[in-house]
């Protein structure tokens, strides 16, 4: 898989964007020229999608970036009942080899791009682009759309590419590593520092001090900030209720989600949702 390489030092070039949801189970992409970037956010289901350069299967989470190549098309290569959103952008880019990414991933003004891959955090790669589709609808100029653009490509490339700059033992990394993929696959729950430290069999103390010199963050409030981000993707990309949302986060009730979100966020929920309410639908 081919990584590609773009220069900001100026941003990128904002096409079109909006979130597609397959009108049906049978729906297949259409065949069509590939003229500029496509980057798709999978939200839902599952894409089956190619261009000249191959076939992709694109699970929710993750991101694809097709490139337009002369002559290049994209089409479905089997039925898709899905949603994602995309993007359409212009810019120049170069191709490089993974393996060449160690040395140069930290140089200013560049951004590394996957074709394909697990986005750690993809409900923070959504909230932009809602953010995006809200800002076309509010009437927002071409400079800030672009700018939009590349803060998108930004935070995917950090997700992929970002690391702490704080130097740790590889046994500390792993186990920090570790609290992170256990607080992803569990962020609806009602998870304590306490339920994190018995799970990997250590003292909650030492647990927090690891995690707090590592991330910057004591382990509590990153509990309560990974929730609230993806409260804000729910907030945006759903129409569950407030009520539901407290629930689903496994919150005792509404109240107090309200106030832990209005406290990291400085909106309250319905303010937040209310910031960013025109999503950009297609169904073709």
């Amino acid at each position: 898989m081919i990584t590609y390489l773009f220069s900001v030092d100026r941003p990128l070039n904002y096409s079109f964007t909006g979130k597609f949801k397959a009108p049906s189970s049978n729906w297949k992409h259409e065949t069509m020229p590939l003229i500029d970037y496509e980057l798709i956010v999978m939200t839902d289901g599952c894409l089956y999608i190619a261009d000249d350069n191959g076939q992709y299967k694109v699970d929710v989470g993750e991101h694809l970036l097709l490139s337009p190549t002369p002559n290049n098309t994209r089409y479905g290569y089997n039925s898709s009942e899905c949603s994602f959103y995309w993007l359409h952008f212009t810019c120049y880019h170069e191709i490089i080899q993974n393996e060449d990414i160690s040395s140069l991933e930290h140089m200013d003004n560049k951004l590394f791009i996957p074709t394909q891959g697990a986005l750690p955090a993809p409900e923070k790669t959504v909230i932009l682009m809602k953010q995006l589709q809200d800002s076309i609808r509010s009437g927002y100029n071409k400079t800030f759309l672009d700018y939009m653009t590349t803060s998108i490509l930004c935070e995917i490339h950090n997700q992929f590419f970002h690391k702490k700059n704080i130097q740790t033992s590889d046994t500390k990394r792993q186990i920090y590593n570790d609290i992170i993929d256990y607080i992803k696959l569990n962020l609806t729950k009602n998870i304590k520092v306490y339920d994190i430290a018995e799970h990997f069999g250590y003292n909650a103390k030492y647990l927090s001090h690891l995690f707090s010199n590592i991330e910057n963050l004591p382990l509590k409030q990153y509990i309560l900030r990974e929730k609230m981000e993806l409260a804000k993707y729910m907030l945006t990309d759903t129409n569950d209720t407030i009520k539901q949302i407290a629930s689903a986060l496994s919150f005792s009730d509404s109240h107090n989600f309200m106030k832990a979100f209005k406290k990291v966020v400085g909106l309250t929920p319905s303010e937040y949702r209310n910031a960013f309410s025109k999503r950009l639908l297609y169904d073709r």
